[in-house]
């Protein structure tokens, strides 16, 4: 198999082009920039361009497939000379349909937690030598790939989100999947400039469930009730097995949380936060649905250390520790900084997150992280200019975010070289640093300024 990749370089992408290349497929692609990790690791697998930019030659009679990715035009001269070849084109969700139309699918959706639950359950099934695909936005534990495409696994697991597939393409991701099983974790409207209606953001969701196979399953989180008044307005088949769940039962114990079994029993694990309490319910809930008993679930679900930026722990000692966290929107930073402080209560919490993606930025959005960091014993938010002039958005000062945020005594940086030095000086007795972003702070090292906060 020939497949091209029209914009080699996005994170799924580049994930994808290793995988069909680990398949065996002759793998080529283009993009008119690739940033790091993705150009590291197309480097290793000798699937970096070795010019950037768009080549209409490289497209030919003899392709099996084109992909597209997000950052591709409609006026891309690749995708045209394709078109004009007659080739078959595909954006990245439906080729993954195409190369799974014979296996089992598992798609877990939702506004927040799909990296966390998809990885759990790679883990647990892995963890009993299930055979497995999957697709999935992180890394986690010893798992280096976020991809896994196999001819003999008749299972896949796929991270589905409600954005749009491609420029090409409005439709859902999600949507092109056809799942057997599906799952929702919750919704929470954070991405205006995909949806700026909220009605029309709730309908994606809707059409997911509806959109269920017959006979199939959806699992659902009935703590969000938006969802769960949604799935009861939703048309659903009427054959399909309805799963709600809640937060697992639980202890927390010397900053240790363990699971409560059926039988009495606790089970220690490495995560915590009533949102990952969540998380591994809807994890167990499919992993049943897979030959995985409780007993097998807990066993595995123990040695799980988490999905990369998912409340990762960077560095600790016995009087501090560094988190690091994807957590960007407002419902996920509120979740993410109230789970420390609840896991931790006796720590100072010092939380620090960047606003970095255009809905975070947005002037008509921002009123919605009002209150999100109130759990927080010190609040700071940084944001890069140069991020706002690309987005097209005026700069803002302290009093802008600290009236966004509703937290008088809430820090504000536009320096990162600042927040470095003065983080870096601060006392961290008893004290955890949680770093937040979507993006990196821009390339702030946060493995120096760890070492340098623990000693």
């Amino acid at each position: 198999m020939k497949v091209h990749f029209i914009a080699i370089g996005g994170s799924v992408m580049h994930h994808l082009a290793i995988a069909l290349k680990n398949k065996g497929y002759e793998v080529s692609g283009s993009d008119d920039d690739i940033f790091e990790p993705s150009r590291s690791k197309l480097n290793a697998y000798g699937l970096l361009p070795e010019m950037f930019g768009w080549f209409p030659e490289k497209i030919h009679a003899g392709l099996d497939a084109v992909i597209v990715g997000m950052h591709a035009k409609k006026e891309n001269p690749e995708l045209l000379k394709a078109k004009e070849l007659d080739l078959r084109i595909y954006n990245f969700p439906e080729y993954i349909f195409e190369l799974s139309k014979n296996k089992q699918r598992i798609v877990i959706g939702g506004s927040h937690g799909k990296t966390s639950v998809t990885s759990m359950l790679i883990h647990v099934l892995q963890y009993w030598q299930k055979p497995i695909d999957f697709l999935v936005g992180a890394t986690a534990n010893n798992r280096a790939e976020t991809v896994k495409l196999t001819d003999e696994a008749a299972i896949i697991l796929l991270e589905g989100d409600e954005y749009p597939s491609s420029p090409l393409d409005p439709t859902p991701k999600f949507l092109h999947y056809h799942q057997h099983i599906g799952v929702v974790t919750g919704i929470a409207w954070d991405h205006i400039n995909a949806y700026p209606v909220y009605e029309d953001y709730l309908k994606q969701f809707q059409l997911f469930m509806e959109a269920s196979c017959k006979a199939g399953t959806l699992i659902y989180c009935k703590e969000d009730k938006t969802l769960d008044e949604l799935v009861k307005a939703s048309d659903i088949p009427h054959d399909v097995n309805l799963i709600p769940y809640g937060i697992h039962p639980h202890i927390i114990e010397n900053g240790i949380t363990n699971l409560l079994t059926d039988e009495g029993d606790k089970v220690p694990i490495h995560f915590f936060g009533a949102h990952n309490l969540m998380n591994v319910n809807a994890a167990l809930q499919v992993a049943l649905k897979q030959g995985v008993n409780k007993r097998e679930f807990y066993e595995a679900i123990s040695s799980f250390e988490g999905a990369s930026k998912r409340l990762e722990l960077v560095r600790e000692n016995n009087i501090t520790k560094v988190f690091r966290d994807f957590a960007h929107a407002p419902s996920k930073l509120k979740a993410t900084v109230e789970a420390v402080k609840q896991q931790f209560p006796e720590s100072k919490l010092v939380a620090c997150m960047e606003l970095h993606t255009f809905s975070s930025l947005n002037p008509e959005f921002i009123g919605q992280y009002k209150n999100t960091m109130d759990a927080a014993d010190e609040a700071l938010v940084y944001i890069n200019p140069q991020t706002m002039a690309k987005k097209g958005f005026k700069a803002v000062n302290a009093q802008d975010i600290i009236k966004a945020f509703d937290k008088t005594d809430l820090q504000f940086y536009d320096n990162e070289q600042q927040l470095y030095n003065d983080l870096a000086s601060s006392s961290w007795n008893n004290s955890i640093l949680l770093l937040m972003s979507s993006g990196n702070f821009n390339n702030l090292d946060i493995d120096s300024l760890a070492e340098h906060i623990v000693i």
